[in-house]
């Protein structure tokens, strides 16, 4: 597939994700979050499997590849959404979408450190403007920070997993296909979450059958679009594209969260949440390499062109 196709499918995943943080924000303050979390990651699961069943990709993996689907599983099902959920109940949707953008960041650091190619100073630069925009978005002043500081720390939480988990991804799109493996991972994923939320919350299913018609309709977008189609989109861009590059649209997940925070939730857009958006954004662009890419392409050009 052409990389403009691939671009092209990482927009419009950002642009899923952006609407469906604000969904599952809702959905949490309905059911709690490891129950409502592990059934909506199973509907997911058969979602996906329903899709690849109909395209012939589904296949019995090998050995080796269901220890990539473990931990797989375990970084980016298991711990990411655990985190994120219950992270989601403490702060807003807003606070999470800008905390979950400084993904592209760690994503560019950790692929750099790991492979020993260490990140430049104008990549460190990008590390600490992202940094410095979470800050401005969670340590503002003006708001209680004793709750809302420790529901940011699970969300970022959240995106560290998220990040390690592209990196098993990357390696186990060598043999298997990336939408047969986010199907794998959500249903072992699925079943983790849910002999968690048995001890974590007994009995909880049962909130289930007190929820409003409109939660219905969020737990199935959420599950099987924003879920489902969504990771799946993303993992088999990961296997194309790289981490690196597919972790640089993440920030557009940012720009989507805020938007569908103020239309759904009605929460307010304050101007540390821009401030906060323009640093994580240039922290993005420094961090990931892709202005030394840029002006390196330039420098190239122009001697060229002499």
């Amino acid at each position: 597939m052409k990389q403009w196709k691939i671009y092209g499918i990482l927009v419009f995943v950002m642009f899923i994700w952006g609407f469906n943080l604000p969904a599952v924000k809702y959905l949490v303050s309905e059911v709690r979050p490891v129950t409502m979390t592990a059934f909506r990651i199973f509907l997911a699961s058969l979602t996906v499997f329903s899709i690849l069943a109909v395209l012939r990709i589904v296949r019995k993996p090998t050995k080796q590849e269901w220890k990539f689907i473990v931990l797989g599983a375990l970084l980016n099902v298991v711990c990411h959404h655990y985190f994120l959920s219950i992270g989601l109940t403490m702060t807003t949707s807003s606070n999470a979408g800008l905390i979950l953008g400084t993904g592209p960041v760690l994503t560019a650091v950790l692929v750099s450190m790991i492979m020993r190619i260490y990140p430049s100073r104008l990549q460190w630069v990008g590390v600490i403007l992202g940094l410095f925009g979470v800050s401005a978005t969670v340590l503002a002043a003006g708001e209680g920070t004793s709750g809302l500081s420790f529901g940011d720390v699970f969300v970022f939480l959240a995106i560290l997993t998220q990040v390690f988990s592209y990196l098993v991804i990357s390696k186990a799109a060598k043999t298997l296909d990336p939408r047969l493996l986010t199907a794998y991972m959500f249903l072992i994923g699925s079943f983790v979450l849910f002999l968690i939320s048995l001890f974590q919350e007994p009995g909880e299913i049962r909130a289930f059958l007190e929820v409003p018609p409109m939660f219905w309709v969020a737990f199935f977008g959420s599950g099987m679009i924003g879920t489902a189609v969504g990771h799946m989109l993303y993992n088999y861009s990961v296997g194309k594209a790289g981490p690196s590059k597919a972790a640089i649209f993440m920030n557009l997940n940012t720009l989507f969260t805020l938007v569908g925070s103020s239309v759904f939730l009605n929460e307010t857009i304050t101007s540390r949440h821009i401030y906060g958006l323009v640093l994580i954004v240039a922290g993005v662009i420094l961090g990931s390499g892709a202005a030394e890419d840029i002006w390196r392409k330039y420098k190239l050009k122009k001697s060229l062109s002499e």
